[in-house]
């Protein structure tokens, strides 16, 4: 029995508003039935690849509150993603140019667990990622509106300097 996380992420223009969304399904002891948790979330400023990633550590923090909450000693996680940029660095060691900081967030929450990644194409009819497709865009669309009153500096992401305009 494997815990099964499906993510996805978008972005409104790149860099944008962002969303991510991720589903995760928990096989109950016994049973062939699974427990199914949607999460997702946003951001005002952010890129494609951040959302993506994203997507992914929120689902392992989910995780990991759940595993204490229910006691499960290191199950086979299996994470599914569209992002050949993150499934690749995770499976091929792609280089980490940029977006250090949620590498560092991803690197700590993956040590020590039981983790294949699988990579889907997405947009081709893929039913979980088609379901956290439309609940990343939807989170995008939703921090766009909240993005439309901050101010030049307030638009950035970690690492840039301030906007001189």
């Amino acid at each position: 029995m494997k815990i099964q996380i499906y993510t996805d992420g978008s972005c409104l223009g790149n860099p944008g508003p962002g969303g991510w969304a991720a589903l995760i399904r928990i096989p109950q002891e016994g049973s062939k039935l699974s427990t199914e948790h949607r999460i997702e979330g946003g951001v005002t400023h952010s890129t494609n690849n951040r959302m993506e990633m994203q997507a992914i550590v929120d689902a392992l923090i989910f995780l990991e509150h759940y595993q204490i909450e229910n006691l499960l000693e290191n199950p086979e996680i299996e994470i599914t993603s569209d992002s050949s940029l993150v499934i690749n660095t995770m499976t091929k060691g792609w280089k980490r140019k940029k977006n250090h900081d949620i590498w560092e967030n991803l690197d700590r929450l993956v040590k020590g667990k039981n983790i294949t990644w699988h990579w889907v194409k997405g947009h081709a009819g893929h039913p979980e990622n088609e379901d956290c497709d439309r609940r990343a865009n939807a989170m995008a669309e939703e921090y766009s509106k909240k993005a439309q009153s901050l101010s030049p500096n307030e638009k950035r992401l970690p690492g840039e300097p301030p906007s001189l305009f």
